[in-house]
């Protein structure tokens, strides 16, 4: 018996901002960023949008695509690092947005008996969640899973990061019937408990707040999106960690040069060049190049056969990157779909080709693992149009992205949306305050 993925869907907010206009403004040389990092949109969610709006959306179009039955779904298991409270998972929210659609064709609380939890590592805990997912199916062959990977990268204003936001989620039905990929029972895993990037809570004196309450404490904890990080020390540990999980894989599976008999390695994508710049140490231990110094290196990212095997085994699954932005947790997801989305525009076979995962999540953590297309991989890639979909966004200014970063508009910028929105937050009845309340705007 065979387990992996059965179905795969997605959502990507409506909204871009040109990374042309980012970098103008932000006095940086536009191809600095266009072809050095391989970034030209950045996709930004509306007024009305979260991380649980976009699973909700992707988990929505996941049902329908496929026509299931969300009683047959014993879980739904969300990776995220954007949830929306400290206690209640944000997978429940996006459940009961859902539910409220089914209703009607399925009865009340179709997920009743549905098993639903957020699993948060940064960047990696859709990809833990898809590993739990997979264990759980294979003791359980008759269940089907969902797993849903669903983020907003956001950075401060004029931060270095700034230029690699995104956002978005990917929605995937693991069970025993993998018509897409069927992942082996293999995995490379590397831990170490860094600072590289994280989202702490932050104090502040009562004094630094204006207006604040007299019944406020004396320090006020506050929770913001916007991480603390080190890029060139969070590059390192995302190098560090893949070379030690892939390591940790050959072991696991006694396989030499692994990545050889990869169709596409598909890795998680913090920008849409990462994975190629970060795999040259892996390619060079492989082959026994020399890689101790920085003119090494840089001769072997150089070299006609790095840029051919970039070419055959990394290209296409950058290409959706380049157009959203960093997804967090559902990067490595969509690099996959770009990858099998070319594939399929281009009537080219997979079936029966192995390919590598390589994900990644500050803090810090690698996880290693393979998988083969199956036989029948283009029924399901047929139902995605991803990069049909991506052109029929909208463009918003400079202006208007500053405005939704700050949260200082009201009403929503693609007033043409029909989906899932929040409609308001609790902030008067004491036993309720905070809680967020969505509506289907279709």
């Amino acid at each position: 018996m065979t387990f992996g993925i059965e179905a795969a869907s997605f959502y990507i907010p409506s909204l871009y901002l040109e990374i042309k206009d980012l970098a103008e403004k932000r006095g940086i040389e536009p191809a600095k960023l266009e072809k050095g990092l391989g970034l030209h949109k950045m996709a930004l969610p509306d007024v009305h949008e979260d991380a649980a709006t976009f699973a909700a959306e992707a988990l929505l179009k996941l049902i329908k695509d496929y026509r299931l039955n969300p009683k047959d779904l014993s879980r739904i298991y969300l990776g995220t690092e954007s949830a929306l409270d400290a206690a209640k998972p944000t997978a429940s929210y996006a459940m009961q947005m859902v539910e409220k659609v089914l209703e009607q064709e399925f009865g009340e609380r179709c997920f009743k008996n549905c098993d639903v939890v957020d699993m948060t590592f940064a960047c990696i805990g859709a990809v833990d969640a898809l590993h739990n997912s997979l264990d759980f199916v294979r003791a359980n062959p008759d269940k089907k899973a969902v797993v849903i990977a669903s983020d907003y990268a956001k950075y401060e204003l004029d931060s270095s990061g700034e230029y690699t936001q995104g956002g978005g989620a990917v929605a995937v039905l693991v069970s025993a019937k993998p018509d897409l990929l069927e992942i082996e029972n293999n995995w490379g895993i590397a831990t170490e408990s860094v600072f590289d990037f994280f989202k702490p809570r932050r104090s502040f004196s009562k004094e630094d707040l204006i207006n604040a309450p007299e019944n406020f404490p004396d320090k006020i904890e506050i929770f913001t999106d916007e991480p603390v990080f080190d890029g060139q020390y969070s590059n390192q540990c995302y190098q560090d960690r893949i070379r030690e999980a892939y390591d940790h894989y050959k072991q696991v599976t006694g396989k030499t040069k692994p990545y050889e008999n990869w169709k596409y390695l598909i890795f998680h994508l913090p920008y849409a060049f990462h994975g190629k710049r970060v795999f040259t140490e892996i390619y060079s231990l492989e082959n026994g190049l020399p890689y101790s110094n920085p003119e090494e290196q840089k001769a072997v990212a150089k070299s006609p056969e790095y840029i051919q095997f970039i070419s055959d085994k990394i290209e296409k699954s950058q290409r959706a990157s380049s157009e959203i932005g960093n997804m967090y947790t559902a990067s490595i997801f969509m690099a996959l779909l770009s990858a099998l989305q070319v594939s399929f525009d281009e009537n080219e076979e997979l079936a029966g080709k192995e390919i590598g995962f390589l994900g990644y999540g500050s803090g810090s953590k690698s996880k290693v693992f393979a998988g083969r297309i199956s036989e029948n991989w283009k029924t399901v890639a047929g139902k995605w149009n991803l990069f049909e979909s991506l052109k029929n966004r909208t463009a918003i200014d400079f202006e208007t992205y500053e405005k939704l970063h700050r949260k200082q508009l009201e009403k929503s910028v693609n007033e043409d949306y029909k989906g899932f929105g929040l409609k308001y937050i609790e902030s008067q009845n004491p036993v309720l305050k905070g809680a967020r309340y969505y509506e289907d705007q279709k």
